[in-house]
C-alpha cells in the first residue's frame, strides 16, 4: 500500500474542494435517451458507494429507462435523471442544469428534519452577548469558567493556526473545552487538517481512501494512507492534551464527517450528540452530451476501526436534545460533554 503523508492530504483537499474536474469525454448525440443512456453509464463506472448503499444499479435502470423518450422536453428529462440519481441517496450527487439543480431529498431532510441543536439557545445561553469572534469561531467559557466552548459552523471557514494558538492559550485553565460541528455542513478538507493541528499529531494514521481504477463496482486502487502531522502548531510538547467533546448531528455533513473519523485517531478527543450526516466519499463530475453538467463521489474513506462511515459517524455519547430542556433554555448534549469534561 502507498503511504500517503500529509502533503497529500492537502492534495485530497484540492479535489474535494473543486469537485469540477471533468471526465474525459467524447462527442455523443444530444437526444434525450442517449443523454439518460450517458449518465446512467458514467455512475455505473465511476461510483464508488453503491455496496455501502446497497443498490442495485441495473435495477435502478429498469426502473427510470422506460420513463425516458426522444420526443420528452429538457424539463422532463431532468426531472428523470434526477429522479434516478436521487435513489443514490448521496449528497455529494447533483445535476446541474440551466434551470435547476438537483439535490438529493433524504440527505437534505434529515440535515435539517434531524438537527440536533437549537441555535438560539446556544446563542443567548452560552455563547451570550458577551461572547468573543475570533476568526472563524465563535466562543465562550461556561460552568464558571472551566469549559471553553467553541462553535464552529463551517468548514468553507478558513481556520488560522495562529488564531488557534490564541484561542488555545486564552483558554489554558479550562479543564477541557467543546468543539460545537453541529449543522456544519461542510467545506474544505484542508480546514480539517489545521483544525487537528493543534492537537497531539505524531504521524499517527488517520484514516485510509481509494479510488475509482476500473468500470467495474469492485474496481479500486489500492488503499492510500493519510497520516496526521508529526507536530502542532503549538510547538514542541504543547499540544492540546486536555479532553476535547465534538459535538455532531445530522447536518455534520462531508469535511465534518472527515474531521469526526479522523477523532479516531486522538486519545483526548469524544464524539457527542447524533450521526453525521456522512458524505465521505470526493465527488468528481463531467458533462453530459446536452451540456448539462453532473458529479457525484469517485472516492471512498476507511476508517481506523475498519468502517465505511458514508452514511454517518456514529457518536462514542449518543445525545439527543430534550425538548424540555430547550424549552428552559438548556442543550442537554451541550450539558452532557461538559459533565465528561469536568469529570461529573
Amino acid at each position: 500500500m502507498k503511504k500517503l503523508n500529509i502533503i497529500i492530504f492537502g492534495l485530497l483537499a484540492l479535489a474535494f474542494a473543486s469537485c469540477e474536474r471533468a471526465f474525459m469525454e467524447k462527442d455523443e448525440p444530444k437526444n434525450p435517451v442517449n443523454v439518460f443512456d450517458y449518465l446512467w453509464d458514467q455512475v455505473d463506472r465511476n461510483y464508488t458507494l453503491f455496496d455501502v448503499k446497497g443498490i442495485n444499479w441495473d435495477s435502478v435502470r429498469e426502473v427510470y429507462r422506460p420513463m425516458v423518450n426522444d420526443d420528452m422536453d429538457d424539463y422532463q428529462l431532468f426531472d428523470v435523471c434526477a429522479a434516478m440519481l436521487n435513489t443514490l441517496r448521496d449528497g455529494h450527487t447533483n445535476l446541474y442544469s440551466g434551470f435547476d439543480a438537483s439535490r438529493n431529498d433524504s440527505v437534505y431532510y434529515k440535515m435539517y428534519a434531524e438537527r440536533n441543536i437549537n441555535t438560539e439557545v446556544v446563542l443567548l445561553n452560552y455563547l451570550t452577548v458577551y461572547h468573543h469572534t475570533t476568526g472563524s469561531f465563535a466562543h465562550n467559557a461556561i460552568r464558571d469558567g472551566r469549559v471553553a466552548y467553541i462553535r464552529y459552523s463551517s468548514f468553507s471557514n478558513d481556520v488560522s493556526t495562529d488564531l488557534m494558538k490564541y484561542m488555545v492559550n486564552y483558554y489554558k485553565d479550562c479543564d477541557g473545552m467543546i468543539l460545537d460541528l453541529r449543522q456544519n455542513t461542510g467545506g474544505a478538507i484542508t480546514n480539517v487538517q489545521n483544525l487537528l493541528s493543534i492537537f497531539d499529531n505524531h504521524k499517527q494514521l488517520l484514516y485510509k481512501t481509494q479510488v475509482k481504477s476500473g468500470p467495474g463496482h469492485d474496481e479500486f486502487t489500492d488503499f492510500q494512507e493519510v497520516y496526521a502531522a508529526d507536530s502542532s502548531i503549538l510547538g514542541k510538547d504543547k499540544a492540546y492534551t486536555k479532553p476535547v467533546a465534538v459535538l455532531i448531528d445530522r447536518g455534520s455533513y462531508s469535511a465534518t464527517s472527515f474531521f469526526s473519523v479522523c477523532t479516531q485517531g486522538y486519545d483526548n478527543i469524544k464524539l457527542f450528540g447524533d450521526y453525521s450526516g456522512g458524505g465521505m466519499g470526493i465527488p468528481n463530475g463531467g458533462t453530459l452530451p446536452n451540456g448539462w453538467n453532473y458529479r457525484f463521489s469517485t472516492t471512498r474513506t476507511i476508517a481506523l476501526d475498519g468502517q465505511n462511515y458514508e452514511n454517518g459517524v456514529p457518536p462514542a455519547v449518543r445525545v439527543l436534545l430534550d425538548p424540555a430542556c430547550t424549552a428552559q433554555g438548556i442543550d442537554n448534549v451541550i450539558e452532557t460533554a461538559a459533565d465528561w469534561i469536568v469529570g461529573l
